[in-house]
């Protein structure tokens, strides 16, 4: 019988927002829009209000953002999360270990996303607010000549990023799996086992039951659209 093992549901991971409240060129407070490849995300809303704007083929929009409200979306999906005043965020992350690895990537313009030097540097995580700062205002410098394109009914500059993203990351893929394997994956095949041994009246698993707690590894770092708690929490529930 498979052993019980204290993942977060599903593999997913966990983390709480402040959304920036830094102006950016077009007037707006908010975070660094960039994309996921192989990830959904979600943001509960937890206090305050604000919006997330997106980039899809299916255009621009703009999602407002309170209390009580959960938005998620799918790989592909270009979003910016903007602050409207004391915006405070849980980000729910499928396939933990995967954002972290490089599926998030940032709308930096195309030199910069051509040259994977040049894009790690500009990426790399910042320390400072002022080097926070900056990366989020070279991702905004390049996101908005693809929302202006979607606004004009053009999707051909986002599908451009779309192949870009893809070029940078496709290297890494060879990384990523393991972890998806040992994460989500991992997560799911549980699940059958357990169904598996419950229709042979086999209950074994309900023996490892317990709780675990975790508090934050960094409770004030430095993330794509604000200041960052984050959780590192192992594959077998520990936290690290």
């Amino acid at each position: 019988m498979v052993m019980n093992e204290f993942t977060l549901p599903g593999g997913i991971g966990i983390s709480h927002l402040r959304a920036y409240e830094w102006e950016a060129e077009d007037g707006v407070l908010g975070g660094s829009p960039h994309v996921h490849l192989a990830c959904t995300e979600a943001y509960v809303v937890t206090a305050g209000r604000g919006a997330v704007q997106t980039l899809s083929i299916c255009g621009y929009a703009q999602t407002p953002l309170e209390a009580g409200v959960i938005a998620w979306f799918a790989p592909g999906t270009v979003h910016r999360m903007v602050q409207g005043g004391g915006l405070r965020v849980t980000v729910l992350m499928q396939n933990s270990g995967l954002p972290e690895a490089g599926d998030a990537v940032f709308t930096f313009p195309s030199d910069v996303l051509g040259d994977p030097a040049a894009y790690a540097e500009a990426a790399a995580l910042p320390k400072t607010d002022d080097a926070a700062k900056r990366r989020r205002d070279l991702a905004v410098s390049g996101y908005l000549p693809l929302r202006e394109a979607l606004l004009d009914g053009d999707p051909a500059p986002l599908r451009a990023f779309h192949r870009a993203a893809v070029a940078l990351v496709s290297p890494k893929i060879g990384d990523w799996v393991p972890r998806w394997q040992a994460g989500a994956l991992k997560a799911a095949e549980l699940t059958g086992a357990h169904l598996k041994a419950l229709a042979d009246g086999d209950g074994s698993h309900l023996e490892q039951s317990g709780v675990r707690v975790a508090t934050p590894s960094n409770p004030d770092g430095y993330g794509m659209c604000g200041r960052r708690a984050e959780y590192d929490i192992d594959q077998e529930g520990r936290q690290g």
